[in-house]
């Protein structure tokens, strides 16, 4: 009876980490454009000690016309694609990410952002006002 016991108690906190990792964000991420289907780069996202979620480009798989986010307009404008943080502030609520924002370093504007993980991927939304005017990219779990 014991080991019973023991055995479906641990195969249930098996599980709810298994669910617990499919709603986390934390890792990195091969950005697949969603206009021409490439593979671009490689973002790693990561929390904070604020308890909110960032992200920044760890790897550029294509090499872009500019190396610099010369079209930003913050703090970013000029700064090096390479380690570029294009994700501040995103707050988890259940299993959706919002409240942040990302920045397309290609044209340099800022959009309001949601990320819902699903599976071994991310469906990163861009948008502007209401979440219906704006984009979403398939982003890939690197292993």
């Amino acid at each position: 009876m014991r080991k019973m016991l023991f055995v479906w108690l641990s195969m249930l906190i098996g599980l709810q980490a298994i669910a617990q990792n499919n709603q986390n964000i934390v890792g990195k991420w091969r950005t697949v454009d969603d206009e021409t289907g490439e593979t671009k780069s490689i973002v790693e996202v990561f929390q904070k000690a604020d308890g909110k979620y960032y992200g920044k480009i760890s790897k550029l798989l294509i090499r872009p016309e500019n190396d610099k986010c010369v079209q930003c307009k913050d703090d970013r404008k000029n700064q090096p694609l390479l380690g570029l943080e294009i994700i501040r502030g995103i707050i988890r609520k259940g299993s959706e990410f919002s409240d942040g924002t990302i920045t397309d370093p290609k044209n340099g504007k800022t959009y309001k952002c949601i990320i819902t993980r699903k599976g071994d991927e991310l469906l990163v939304r861009g948008y502007i006002g209401f979440s219906l005017i704006g984009r979403t990219q398939t982003w890939k779990l690197v292993n």
